[in-house]
């Protein structure tokens, strides 16, 4: 195994240098060292959005079948009870929707650095799954990868529009 560390000042990539034998050469240890934590960092930040998943999905259900619950007795409360009570729930769906939008991003920024660092690397994992999972299947049922962050955006809605909708059942009922 050959290690070629690069001299910072060079204009040349180590990705395009080759030793003596035509094969390209190991990564310098710190590319590799970086690359592992960056993947260790998006790992990190994708448990903390499954988490945050699982508490917000929580709170909602618990609020709405405390909503549920309380149907019979909701119609001796005052007009505006049910208008402040979906205003609470809608307040939290979009919290939740802020914060799956603020892991995308996050996360978005970490592939751009693994994938930069993986230009470095002989093997480019990370990369190569992705263009497997975005690339067009005219064989199977269905035509493109469907990204989970996008259902996972889509659930915060679907309790927003339950709160309005329970709203505007107190309010005509």
């Amino acid at each position: 195994m050959v290690i070629v560390i690069p001299d910072p000042r060079s204009t040349v990539s180590p990705a395009s240098t080759e030793t003596a034998s035509g094969a390209a050469p190991e990564p310098p240890q710190s590319v590799l060292e970086l690359y592992k934590l960056a993947v260790q960092m998006a790992d990190r930040v994708s448990a903390r959005r499954g988490l945050a998943n699982a508490f917000f999905l929580s709170i909602q259900t618990a609020f709405i079948g405390a909503i549920g619950i309380s149907l019979t007795t909701l119609k001796d409360e005052p007009l505006w009870t049910a208008p402040v009570v979906a205003l609470a729930g809608v307040s939290i769906c979009i919290t939740w929707w802020l914060q799956l939008r603020s892991y995308r991003d996050l996360n978005r920024a970490k592939f751009q650095v693994i994938n930069a660092l993986e230009e470095q690397l002989p093997v480019k994992v990370f990369s190569e799954e992705w263009a497997h999972l975005t690339a067009e299947r005219s064989t199977s049922w269905r035509v493109r990868y469907a990204e989970l962050g996008f259902s996972e955006r889509m659930i915060p809605w679907v309790f927003a529009l339950l709160h309005l909708l329970l709203c505007l059942g107190k309010l005509l009922g």
